[in-house]
């Protein structure tokens, strides 16, 4: 198989682990250029150092006009680094509540259900029956039911905060859901940038390899015909 030199590494490598600056693309191109300023078209980059500066022009262009990288891209590029998952199996199963939390769940839960609204309007009817129609002569709470005013607003001052405790950690678990989407996607996105790049070198070595045999060929059979004609 046919060497050739790596401008960067000094090193001889195979020609189909090869890049031709001619065939690199522009942004990448132009990083190498910077920071290599005798490197040209001509010259040619292995693969693994063509990767590192890949990953800094993808850096590049997630960065865009920030430029600064959030926590989410700093950990799709680390996970594109070292081929790891972007996402850990931990992270996709439920986070451990604690009892506080587990307790505001289940009291907004029942507290939006027809069970407690059924049981409320019960306890409410009957405090009135009772006070109103059964305990005539000395009720406990009688009319305008001072009592029972007092404990629905007790119930309204409790209920109000647990269910915005529980709306915020709802808000939470969201809020973490659209983050783990946001780097499945980025890294996808890069990823098939990635891709482009690899097949775009294979389709550019292959024409290359088949414009070496037609050559080949043609060269072969102008010997033919040279024989023939001689």
């Amino acid at each position: 198989m046919d060497s050739v030199k790596c401008f960067i590494s000094g090193k001889e490598i195979p020609s189909n682990e090869a890049h031709q600056g001619l065939h690199i693309r522009k942004g990448v191109f132009h990083l190498i250029h910077k920071k290599y300023p005798a490197f040209t078209e001509k010259d040619y980059v292995s693969t693994e150092e063509l990767n590192k500066f890949r990953r800094d022009y993808l850096r590049k262009l997630v960065t865009g006009e920030k430029k600064e990288l959030n926590k989410l891209e700093k950990e799709v590029l680390q996970a594109l680094t070292d081929h790891t998952k972007i996402v850990s199996e931990q992270a996709l199963v439920a986070e451990r509540d604690t009892f506080g939390e587990r307790l505001a769940d289940k009291i907004a839960a029942f507290g939006g259900s027809w069970t407690f609204l059924i049981t409320f309007f019960s306890v409410l009817m009957g405090w009135i029956i009772l006070n109103v129609f059964i305990i005539t002569t000395r009720p406990f709470d009688p009319y305008p039911f001072i009592l029972l005013n007092l404990i629905l607003s007790c119930l309204a001052a409790v209920q109000a905060p647990v269910i915005m405790m529980s709306q915020n950690r709802q808000e939470q678990k969201d809020r973490s859901r659209a983050e783990n989407d946001y780097k499945i996607n980025l890294k996808a996105e890069v990823e098939i940038r990635t891709l482009h790049e690899k097949l775009d070198h294979m389709i550019t070595y292959q024409n290359k390899r088949m414009m070496e045999v037609q050559e080949l060929q043609m060269e072969y059979l102008e010997d033919l015909v040279n024989k023939i004609k001689s």
